[in-house]
């Protein structure tokens, strides 16, 4: 059977995080899979692992935010993505501030927007959510790099993908 692992080894793409709320509970992953989908009207869509608590919480909220890191953030990135929300307040351990749709927006990310859930597509082992930007950061002066796949690529998942 073919599969993507040739192609994907060559691939080093930015990597997000993702906070979302639902019925009181909170939550947030780290994520791969995600890009922006359509220019006019403006869509992004990211890919959240069925065996993820994010995507539990996912399942039953109007809105995801999705926030951009720097290199140097990769503590936060080894929060989101080596830590399952089953274990552990992620929340308690990050600046952030309630955003459209009541969703998490982490205080200290160079890049962020909030997206309402327009539909949820099953992808198989993640389902995609296609976002429309309800919010968003504003813009910097500079392009500052981004944590990449390259930089967490030997961090161990707090869930299995």
């Amino acid at each position: 059977m073919a599969g993507l692992d040739a192609f994907a080894d060559v691939l080093d793409y930015p990597m997000y995080v993702v906070t979302t709320a639902a019925g009181g509970e909170q939550a947030g992953c780290l994520v791969g899979f995600a890009s922006q989908c359509s220019i006019d009207p403006p869509r992004f869509m990211v890919w959240l692992s069925k065996a993820n608590r994010t995507y539990r919480v996912g399942r039953r909220a109007s809105h995801l935010a999705v926030h951009t890191l720097r290199p140097e953030q990769r503590g936060t990135a080894e929060l989101f993505g080596g830590r399952t929300g089953d274990d552990v307040d992620k929340f308690g351990r990050v600046a952030w501030w309630p955003g459209e749709g009541a969703v998490p927006v982490l205080s200290d990310c160079c890049a962020w927007f909030v997206g309402r859930v327009r539909e949820r597509v099953d992808g198989g082992d993640h389902v995609g959510f296609l976002l429309a930007p309800v919010a968003e950061s504003p813009s910097g002066p500079v392009r500052p790099p981004l944590l990449r796949f390259g930089d967490v690529v030997d961090l161990s998942p707090g869930h299995p993908a």
